[in-house]
This record gives C-alpha cells, structure tokens and sequence, in this order.
C-alpha cells in the first residue's frame, strides 16, 4: 500500500483524471492520503481525514511506501504561515496540520521540511464561545470556492470541518454528512455559540451548513465568509434583507 502527501499548500482533488475536472475537495499540506490508482499525471486518493476520494495532480504529491507515524495534534495558527521546504519559503493557510512533524521537522523524500512559526494545540483546545468565534472569525471575508477547505477559499462544508478541526473534532467532507451526525437542537432560541445549522433546497436535500455564534446570528461561507442574522425561517443577508437560505435544523457536536 502506497501513501502521499502533498508538497503544495493546497491539492485540488478533482472528479475525474483531468485539469478541467470539477474540484470536489482538497488536501491540504500536511494530510496523508492512500493511493487507489493512477492515469497518466494525475493520482486517485483516498484522504486520511475525512475519507474523501479525487483525482490527484501526481506533481503536487511525495509518494511514500508507507505512512508517518503520528506525532502531534497541532495546527498552524496565523492566517498565513512560511513553512520551508528545502530551504525555500512555502506560504501554507491557517489549519495547516503538523501531525507528523517531531519537533519543527518533518523528513520526507527528497523534502526537508521545517516550521518555527505558531501553532494550535487541538488537544488542548476548549470548546467555548470565545475559542470557537476565534477560529471562525479568522476565515472573515474568505473567498467562497467549490470544494475548498483553506483561508485561500472554501466552502460551506469545509469551513465548518476546518473550525471545528481546532477541537479535535472530526467532521466529514459533505453538508448532508454533517447533518447526519451530532444532538438535534429543537429550538432556535436554544442554540449557543458552535452549534451548525443546516438549510435545505426546494427539494428538501440539505445544501448549506454554516456556525452559530448566537441564537440570532451565524457566520458561513456564501459567496465569502460572513455574519448574518438567522431566524426560524433561515438567513437574511445582512446587507440587503433578502432572505438566503431555509432553515431544516439545529446539530451539536460538543
């Protein structure tokens, strides 16, 4: 069985073999993902972390023939964070995983790589209002990008899968996945500081997921990320009243 890693701040994980392909996802620097198969220049994997399956550019990857151990459970801190690699600086988001690195180094083929800057220490992490509205707050304005999971762009799912990373808290890839999972909230009043919120289409599949951080308020990623006042009914943009998204329910995870 064959491992990889990639080498790049960000990996699109593509649907098909192609650089055309529709980005369902990414692998961030740091993750490890098997190998399933390989076409031409591109590589299908399967990621450690949330079970996700795309294709892989074969560049943008170190082949292992077996996986790291796991060191650590921290993440980068600032919003941007200079990584070197080989000697040169490679700019990486906040979230980063340094899982596998001991101490600041982490030794792979042909790479060496280290890290002296800030980190996260998932394992320590409480998770309250003031620590949870921290991390969300720091994707403020963040691009919203199909299949991102980075402070570079992100979606919807993936921002609430990277905050709630800071806690040790291990969420899947897909919205209707996050659904599926954690204590149903009854009511909107009861809602605190963490909670996810899922809104639904017409056809009543769950869509959008976004972070409660009140009972009146919640920051997702829609077009970037942002605050916006939510009610029984769902969100109103907080700039032109219109109403977004339809509220279906309420989940806690901690």
């Amino acid at each position: 069985m064959s491992f990889v890693m990639p080498v790049v701040p960000v990996c699109p994980m593509r649907k098909e073999a192609a650089h055309r392909s529709e980005m369902v996802s990414q692998l961030l620097f740091g993750e490890l993902a098997r190998v399933e198969e390989q076409s031409g220049d591109f590589i299908r994997i399967h990621s450690s972390y949330d079970e996700y399956e795309g294709w892989c550019q074969r560049s943008q990857l170190v082949m292992l023939d077996e996986a790291p151990v796991f060191q650590n459970s921290r993440l980068t801190e600032e919003w941007s964070a200079a990584v070197m690699v080989n000697g040169e600086t490679m700019m990486v988001g906040a979230g980063t995983p340094l899982d596998f690195f001991t101490g600041n180094m982490l030794s792979l083929p042909g790479f060496d790589i280290t890290y002296t800057g800030s980190y996260w220490d998932t394992g320590k992490a409480l998770f309250e209002e003031e620590q949870v509205t921290h991390q969300a707050k720091k994707y403020l304005n963040t691009a919203y990008l199909w299949g991102g999971r980075s402070v570079f762009g992100i979606d919807c799912s993936g921002f609430a899968q990277q905050v709630f990373r800071h806690f040790g808290i291990r969420l899947p890839r897909d919205s209707y996945q996050q659904a599926a999972l954690g204590e149903t909230i009854g009511f909107l009043q009861e809602a605190r500081c963490g909670d996810l919120a899922f809104f639904d289409n017409p056809e009543g599949r769950i869509t959008h997921v976004g972070i409660m951080l009140s009972p009146a308020t919640i920051i997702h990623a829609a077009g970037q990320v942002r605050i916006d006042p939510i009610d029984n009914m769902g969100i109103v943009h907080a700039q032109t009243g219109k109403r977004t998204h339809q509220l279906r329910i309420i989940k806690r995870y901690a």
